[in-house]
């Protein structure tokens, strides 16, 4: 892991000073709201719909123990015991005090944490593959390209009052698992004989308009990838919609101006920005990279993971969902579900963030990653350790066994706290995995994504679900669509929208009756959801959906 140089921890601590001066001028008067506000943004701290919210950025995902000890006691101490686990692997905590929050962010510091460009027109924290470092199809960590790319993004100076924010993905696989198409930049990891390089997708975005991104290189080496990604963000910067704050992200630039000539003038910028590198991106990408060397694996029998998974039905349950194949014999990547049923998904107690800090300690090398679907993952576990793991997560409320389940459901927070929101989204989403925990149904049914967004924003994803929900205001009345055939992999796809929307008592029941015709027409038990819809197409979905005579005309 990446660990603070003196530089970074004095960076931290002038940056900290000075917000916490511009609080106690907030505070006594000297400070309008409005004149606050963009310096609050600049340090990820919203106004929300009944208190601030203080966004802490965890980068490209991972945690040491330390860490996550430290984000439990901010939990506790100054917010209401919890904190929510968010789709840009961030952590929210939605009841801080503006006098505390400059403690928090001290508290933060100590363990080289932070929450700055968590907000606003700038580039975001830049996520990465949850499985970094340790799965099996791994051209290479993408870990250290983006802790790269934290540092020359913050508070670089010509990309901190951007059209819109902009958001950076990195995988190190060819099977995504950081949605990177979904991203204003999306960065995969590939090799050309020998040779390393990258990858890069321009324009992809959900929220108002939806995009899938276009590639504008197939190819950039390492040496040219740092000045090639400025080159983007430069053209973006100068072409970029400031008129419109709903055209205004990179993906509309794109569309209007088509990837071909964005590529031109990608080139024509990059050729500049080139010559302006003098190679010191080189040495510090090798100084990062030397910091994620891999944990010391041990070579141990696995015996007693054989024996427990043979035995113990509850155990093999959660091995068949939630362990995922590593690189290293004899080792897993253990994800940890935060979708317990009837729960807000995402959200952690302090309590449950310390036992998932000892278990790194003590099983996991000292690693946590917080993943985009909002779950926490253990990426490195020894086989022989899993047994006893299981037995602690169950004590903690931990061990739900429905990674990539029916009830593994991201969801935003909707208006239960979002300023932004048009309808709710977490009470949709546990009355989905409670009913279909209730049917018994989640192992027969198998894989099935469920996203759901509180408004058009599009926080939770919906529109690359294989079923997606977006919440909307009808009227005073909350009404939610549905769209089906969504795709958040490299195979990534925007889902159908199916008709009509329904109410906040009718949405439940019309997912009971999509996933009944689903189970009704599959091939096999084998043949997954998403499988299914795109062999099918939508209209048995919609006859199902609607039950009426247009619909079923349309299916015959």
């Amino acid at each position: 892991m990446y660990r603070y140089t003196d530089f970074d921890t004095a960076f931290l601590a002038e940056r900290n000073r000075q917000f916490r001066a511009q609080v106690e001028r907030r505070i006594s008067g000297a400070l309008t709201e409005d004149e606050f506000k963009p310096l609050r943004l600049m340090n990820g701290l919203y106004l929300q719909l009944h208190a601030y919210m203080l966004r802490v950025a965890i980068p490209y995902g991972t945690l040491s123990s330390a860490q996550m000890r430290q984000l439990a006691l901010l939990a506790e101490k100054w917010d209401k015991g919890y904190g929510h686990f968010t789709t840009r692997q961030n952590i929210q905590y939605n009841w801080p005090k503006l006098t505390d929050v400059p403690d928090m962010l001290d508290a933060l510091a100590e363990v080289g944490l932070h929450a700055i460009q968590t907000s606003g027109n700038t580039i975001r924290n830049v996520t990465a593959d949850h499985f970094a470092g340790a799965a099996a199809d791994e051209v290479a960590d993408p870990r250290p390209v983006a802790e790269l790319l934290r540092q020359w993004s913050t508070d670089h100076p010509e990309f901190q009052f951007l059209p819109r924010k902009f958001k950076i993905a990195v995988t190190g696989a060819p099977n995504d698992r950081a949605v990177i198409k979904a991203h204003d930049i999306g960065i995969e990891v590939v090799r050309r004989g020998d040779e390393i390089g990258y990858r890069i997708l321009v324009g992809g975005g959900l929220g108002r308009t939806p995009m899938i991104g276009k590639e504008i290189a197939a190819f950039v080496p390492q040496a040219d990838l740092l000045p090639y990604v400025e080159a983007v963000v430069s053209v973006w910067n100068l072409l970029g919609r400031r008129d419109n704050k709903y055209k205004a992200r990179i993906k509309i630039t794109v569309h209007e101006h088509g990837i071909d000539e964005i590529r031109r003038l990608v080139e024509d910028r990059f050729a500049e920005t080139r010559a302006a590198f003098n190679g010191t991106d080189l040495e510090i990408f090798d100084h990062i990279r030397a910091q994620f060397a891999p944990p010391a694996f041990r070579n141990a029998p696995d015996d007693v993971y054989d024996a427990a998974y043979a035995t113990d039905p509850v155990f093999r349950a959660w091995a068949d969902t939630n362990l995922t194949a590593h690189k290293v014999p004899g080792y897993a990547i253990a994800q940890i579900s935060l979708k317990a049923h009837g729960e807000t998904p995402g959200d952690a107690s302090a309590e449950q963030m310390r036992v998932l800090a000892d278990l790194a300690e003590r099983f996991g090398h000292d690693e946590l990653r917080i993943s985009h679907e909002q779950n926490v993952v253990l990426p490195h576990v020894h086989r022989s350790d899993l047994p006893k793991m299981h037995k602690i997560l169950k004590a903690h409320g931990l061990a739900t066994a429905n990674i990539g389940r029916i009830s593994d459901i991201i969801a935003c927070p909707g208006m239960d706290y979002c300023a932004l929101a048009t309808a709710r989204s977490i009470p949709i989403a546990q009355k989905i995995a409670t009913r279909f925990d209730e049917l018994k149904t989640e192992a027969d049914i198998g894989e099935l994504k469920i996203k759901i967004s509180g408004c058009i924003n599009a926080c939770g994803h919906h529109h690359v679900g294989h079923i997606g929900i977006l919440g909307l205001d009808r009227g005073g009345v909350e009404t939610y669509q549905i769209t089906l055939g969504g795709d958040a992999t490299q195979d990534a796809a925007l889902g159908d929208r199916t008709g009509p929307g329904f109410s906040y008592e009718d949405i439940v029941p019309a997912i009971e009756r999509i996933v009944g015709a689903y189970l009704e027409q599959r091939e096999s038990p084998e043949e997954t959801f998403l499988q299914a819809y795109r062999r099918l197409g939508m209209a048995p979905f919609k006859a199902a959906l609607y039950d009426t005579a247009d619909a079923q005309s349309e299916a015959a």
